[in-house]
């Protein structure tokens, strides 16, 4: 039942004030890193109460987590989008998606200035680019279909993983100067997990077809997992005593 005291509110009104609390949630963490960042100067930030934020979150933990939730969901949107139409396409797209989201960046590459230390509990680990069981079908069936090499799932889900996280280390680790924009990093690594990976041969118009059919069904299962989960951590429905 309704927790005694407490009248229902919109569901829209609570809606807006947690994105809104998450919008100056993300702006503080990204200035001052999560260590740094107070529920106190979050509520001041987004213009609630202190309390407010608890009628949504019990815990700064649980709040970072429905923030990582959301850049992961808005990712996964623009990526889908986009229409990827082949793995390669997907994969490029992946990645720029995650160099221009620095949280989610930030994750999976446990920078420590900006996640603290979250980086030592791992709390934050399923927030950044866990695709699930969703994308090991998909590999299955890109296999199926030629359009990756002959291995099990887990193998490539391997090389993917290696690939990805490599480009994505890469700009922390040379000078400034020698650093590439983001789309030809993610150019780079698009065109590696390709020769990685890849079939090795031109596919059928059918199979052209059914690898891009393959692959936007991937990116909805994905995504309507990420979006129930983010749903779940908004706080925006009434609490059961």
């Amino acid at each position: 039942m309704v927790r005694a005291g407490r009248p229902p509110q919109d569901p829209a009104r609570q809606l807006e004030r947690a994105h809104r609390i998450l919008d100056a949630a993300a702006e503080l963490v990204l200035r001052w890193g999560y260590d740094k960042t107070t529920i106190d100067d979050v509520a001041k930030a987004a213009g609630v109460a202190k309390g407010t934020i608890y009628l949504h979150w019990r815990t700064r933990d649980d709040l970072f987590a429905a923030l990582l939730r959301r850049e992961r969901v808005r990712m996964l949107a623009e990526v889908r989008a986009s229409g990827p139409a082949t793995p390669r396409e997907l994969f490029e797209r992946l990645a720029l998606g995650l160099l221009r989201r620095p949280l989610l960046k930030a994750v999976l590459l446990s920078d420590s200035e900006v996640l603290g230390k979250l980086t030592r509990r791992k709390r934050a680990s399923a927030g950044a680019l866990d695709l699930g069981p969703g994308f090991e079908r998909y590999l299955r069936e890109l296999r199926a279909l030629g359009a990756v090499r002959d291995a099990p799932a887990a193998d490539l889900g391997i090389v993917i993983g290696s690939v990805l996280y490599g480009f994505l280390f890469l700009p922390t680790a040379v000078p400034e100067p020698a650093r590439q924009p983001d789309e030809k990093i993610a150019a780079l690594l698009a065109d590696t997990l390709d020769r990685a990976i890849g079939g090795g041969r031109t596919p059928t118009a059918g199979e052209a077809e059914a690898v891009a059919r393959a692959t936007l069904d991937c990116l909805d299962a994905v995504e309507e997992v990420a979006a129930h989960k983010l749903t779940a951590s908004l706080g925006t429905e009434e609490r059961v005593s």
